[in-house]
């Protein structure tokens, strides 16, 4: 095993532990505007610390990917925790997941990286996938109007954190730290998301049974970014970005195990092709 591939799987074995993190956050109640604002709150200070801990933060480029990345977080961030309010972790959590068809194809485009059979193959089989879990929950005429909306903010969290992962692997490309990159995000995301919900609310008090959500999603995310960082820094986002997304079956297991969510064969078919896709671009 490479160490770029196994950095790549403990990327997503820590994205898997974010997502649960936003389910049972949703589940309590925390609106996803107050769930991102706690999340940037912790994310922010932990991120300068393990910077400062390591040397590795230093005021160069990376910082500007960084924040540019930081905006595309946010939309996708918000969109997802406003998906799991209305929809199944077990639909939502992939469908935001498969966000690494858009990173393969940016770096195709943009990078040069090459696009083999493996690779198309994997970007066909996870288009299906994504087909599969949005007729997941019921036939269209019959899914309520709220899982609707769940399933296109599912979506738009996808095609944003698709953009953000390609920021990755240029920032990466740059030689910078993680640190450096990942700060850069954190001082464009703080301020949004706290600025986003005073607009909302013209108040910033969170509730109190939301800090703690926000924290285990804020570790876990960090965790998840630094690895996939370093592993973008040593191989191909058209092969790892996916192995990283790949969490999602961590967080889809669990919603149909110990969250009793509803299983159906199309949703059970979706997953698979979705995994047959991860699969088939790691073998490229």
């Amino acid at each position: 095993m490479t160490s770029a591939l196994a950095l790549a799987l403990c990327s997503m074995g820590f994205f898997g532990l974010a997502d649960l993190a936003y389910k049972r956050g949703a589940a309590a109640g925390v609106k996803a505007h107050h769930f991102i604002m706690l999340q940037g709150w912790f994310f922010a200070p932990a991120v300068t610390l393990y910077g400062l801990a390591t040397g590795t933060l230093v005021p160069d480029t990376a910082l500007l990917w960084g924040m540019s990345a930081g905006l595309f977080v946010f939309i996708a961030l918000y969109n997802f925790a406003r998906a799991l309010q209305g929809g199944s972790v077990s639909v939502v959590a992939p469908v935001f997941r498969l966000s690494f068809t858009v990173t393969v194809a940016l770096a195709v485009l943009l990078l040069g990286e090459p696009l083999t059979v493996w690779k198309l193959g994997g970007l066909v089989l996870a288009l299906a996938a994504v087909w599969m879990l949005l007729g997941g929950e019921a036939p269209v005429g019959l899914v309520p109007a709220g899982a609707r909306s769940a399933l296109a903010q599912a979506l738009i969290a996808m095609a944003a954190m698709g953009v953000a992962n390609f920021l990755y692997k240029v920032g990466a490309g740059t030689g910078a730290s993680a640190a450096s990159f990942i700060a850069g995000q954190a001082s464009t995301f703080l301020p949004l998301t706290t600025a986003f919900t005073w607009l909302v609310e013209r108040s910033i008090r969170p509730p109190s049974g939301g800090w703690k959500y926000g924290a285990a999603a804020a570790m876990a995310f960090l965790i998840a970014l630094i690895f996939m960082f370093e592993s973008l820094a040593r191989g191909e986002a058209s092969v790892l970005v996916p192995i990283t997304q790949m969490g999602f079956v961590i967080s889809a297991a669990f919603g149909l195990v110990f969250l009793r969510e509803p299983v159906t064969a199309r949703k059970a078919a979706g997953l698979v092709l979705a995994v047959a896709a991860l699969a088939s671009l790691a073998h490229s």
